[in-house]
């Protein structure tokens, strides 16, 4: 029997805007320079007047080339259809866009309709989307993101202890970029040793070594016991990747800057990598979900990139979860910003993500 459509749930509009907010509290990444938050704010509204948001915060520009990806190309395929298969509208916008290239702008585009069709999808149902994935309702490990190599030795550190004294179990430090390998071994050794045995510290690289450097400090820092090291080369260099695996008993982990499982794929072929990284603006909350149900095939494990208030709807519904990592680059733009307790954030029960901008920041 054919299935009968709702035309009340009927896409009949979809709206961008592109804002820009100051951070609170700048990052200093040490090779990209953030002191606003760019944003591009999608949104999306059914006939009967269900509106849901989804945004996309690339931070090294092309803001106006991804709305107008979204305006030209995919727009045209999604108004007039209705939000009652999402992964179809997904699968639709990646066939149309295969001449244009399957990767980058367009699956950044893909990804801010994505949000804010299951957005809309939850708020419809009047339920969150964790319960609409038959999540598990309970308190997620989040860690504390954000001691940045910028703030140099004695800022990363400080900003470490902040995180601990507040409840935070592990937390996440910044190596390379602004300092050489010797400097970087010491100051995981001083971390270490600032923060005790007890503390997880998680070391970030953003890319920034080769191979041959990250097999040679990996060595040297080992004994500092790290809970993993984070993208030590470049997202594609798979080859890379296993050959750092196979020489350290450090776990490496990676996966933010790859789109979609079709970039991640040789990661978990490899099964050397136990956790990825993938990042919702690559993908969307569609194929995030595929990814982490593709990922547990290989036995891995999800800990999203950021964006832990849109992510923690995932981390809850799946059965490989990790950590959720969080920054607070975005509590001062929501109405209800979510905010990790000793180390740990709860699910909500607001439908869809359950984010809202304040008018301030976003209005139509």
């Amino acid at each position: 029997m054919k299935k009968i459509k709702n035309t009340q749930l009927t896409i009949s509009s979809i709206k961008t805007k592109i804002t820009s907010v100051p951070f609170q509290d700048p990052p200093k990444t040490g090779f990209l320079t953030l002191e606003k938050i760019d944003l591009l704010i999608i949104q999306i509204e059914t006939k009967e007047g269900v509106i849901g948001t989804g945004h996309l915060h690339p931070l090294a520009g092309g803001l106006k080339t991804i709305e107008m990806c979204i305006n030209e190309m995919l727009k045209p395929l999604i108004i007039g259809e209705t939000i009652e298969d999402i992964p179809y509208l997904w699968s639709k916008m990646w066939k149309a866009t295969f001449i244009q290239g399957r990767m980058g702008i367009t699956v950044m585009a893909m990804s801010a309709i994505d949000i804010a069709l299951w957005d809309c999808y939850g708020r419809t149902k009047n339920l969150p989307l964790w319960k609409i994935w038959k999540g598990v309702d309970k308190e997620l490990p989040v860690y504390g993101s954000g001691c940045y190599r910028g703030l140099g030795h004695d800022g990363m550190i400080e900003k470490a202890e902040k995180y601990v004294q507040s409840g935070f179990k592990s937390i996440k430090m910044q190596v390379a970029h602004c300092f050489n390998n010797e400097e970087d071994i010491s100051n995981v050794r001083d971390m270490r040793q600032a923060l005790g045995n007890d503390i997880g510290i998680m070391i970030d690289v953003n890319q920034g070594w080769t191979v041959e450097e990250t097999i040679k400090v990996s060595k040297e820092i080992e004994k500092y016991n790290p809970e993993w090291l984070e993208e030590p080369v470049m997202a594609d260099d798979y080859e890379g990747y296993e050959k750092i695996c196979n020489s350290t008993s450090i776990a490496i982990v990676t996966g933010e800057n790859n789109f979609t499982h079709h970039d991640l794929l040789p990661f978990m072929k490899g099964k050397k990598i136990n956790i990825l990284q993938p990042d919702i603006m690559r993908g969307g909350y569609t194929n995030l979900i595929y990814t982490a149900n593709l990922a547990n095939q290989y036995g891995i494990k999800i800990a999203p990139h950021m964006f832990p208030e849109l992510s923690i709807h995932i981390v809850a519904s799946i059965e490989n979860p990790s950590w959720l990592e969080y920054m607070g680059w975005y509590d001062h733009l929501w109405q209800q910003p979510l905010k990790p307790e000793n180390g740990m954030l709860r699910l909500t029960n607001r439908p869809g993500h359950g984010m809202d901008f304040k008018p301030e920041i976003c209005t139509f």
